[in-house]
């Protein structure tokens, strides 16, 4: 995860740029105590970021807010104080802060770094296949919001590479649910499970393992026409593969899979999958 958080950190600075102007600016010109005292507790926040200080920082960041929310810094701040947390893993605090962001700031010209990082603060949550997804799914439908409307940003650019790692998650979640209804000789749900691989993960290396279960499943179920359907697939597609090789045992040698004579004969998996269906 720590060339994400450095791309944060990128994203971060631009932001962080803005405001250092803005302060010289600001300084020059007469202001009320209060903002000049928010003013200082912002900077505050900002050298405490940056010698690693991050849970103090977004304290100060908070502070800020407090002491003048009706100024255009109010919103840098909450952004900030989200970003310091997030930098000391502190996602929950992170999280009811951007939260708290769009509800107050709704029109925030920051709006996109906001989405960004709160699908980041989900995503650094995620533990693996065996664990809940409900941060996995949350940090997608972040990612998609950005893609769907700000798909010019470096964001989106960035949002479309993590989807791809997340579906690769999900995919994983299907197979390993998928296998525990196996043991349990549930045979409907397990093929659904599989078929949902097929049906909307089908760019994952999940793929291979969840028709070999189908192969396998037909087969117990002494459906063995659908059996060889999807080992026919599996064998024109991964032919190579161990997956393949485990589906060739099913059969005890006795199916043969005529494979394709040109490799660039081969169409994409789906448009062999929807015909299956």
């Amino acid at each position: 995860m720590f060339k994400y958080k450095i791309l944060l950190i990128y994203f971060s600075l631009l932001i962080f740029y803005g405001c250092s102007k803005e302060t010289e600016n600001v300084s020059l010109i007469k202001e009320t105590n209060q903002k000049v005292e928010m003013i200082s507790t912002y900077k505050e926040g900002m050298n405490l970021l940056e010698v690693g200080d991050y849970f103090a920082a977004g304290k100060k960041f908070l502070e800020a807010e407090i002491l003048f929310p009706q100024s255009q810094w109010a919103s840098k701040s909450v952004l900030m104080a989200s970003y310091s947390y997030y930098m000391q893993d502190y996602y929950s605090l992170a999280i009811d802060n951007l939260k708290r962001y769009f509800n107050t700031y709704p029109k925030d010209k920051n709006l996109v770094y906001a989405h960004y990082l709160l699908a980041m603060c989900y995503y650094e949550t995620i533990e693996g296949e065996k664990k809940d997804l409900a941060p996995l799914l949350l940090s997608k439908k972040e990612l998609n919001f950005i893609i769907n409307q700000y798909p010019e940003t470096d964001y989106a650019y960035d949002a479309r590479f993590k989807i791809d790692l997340i579906n690769d998650v999900l995919a994983a979640k299907e197979v390993y649910i998928g296998r525990h209804y196996v043991k349990k000789e549930k045979w409907i749900p397990a093929l659904n499970r599989f078929k949902n691989v097929l049906e909307n993960y089908e760019t994952t290396a999940h793929v291979e393992e969840a028709i070999h279960r189908l192969v396998e499943i037909y087969f117990k179920l002494g459906m063995e026409e659908e059996s060889l359907k999807y080992a026919s697939l599996l064998g024109y597609n991964y032919n190579s593969g161990e997956w393949y090789e485990e589906t060739y045992k099913i059969f005890n040698k006795k199916y043969e899979v005529s494979l394709p004579k040109n490799e660039k004969e081969k169409s994409k998996i789906l448009s062999k999958i929807k015909n299956l269906f």
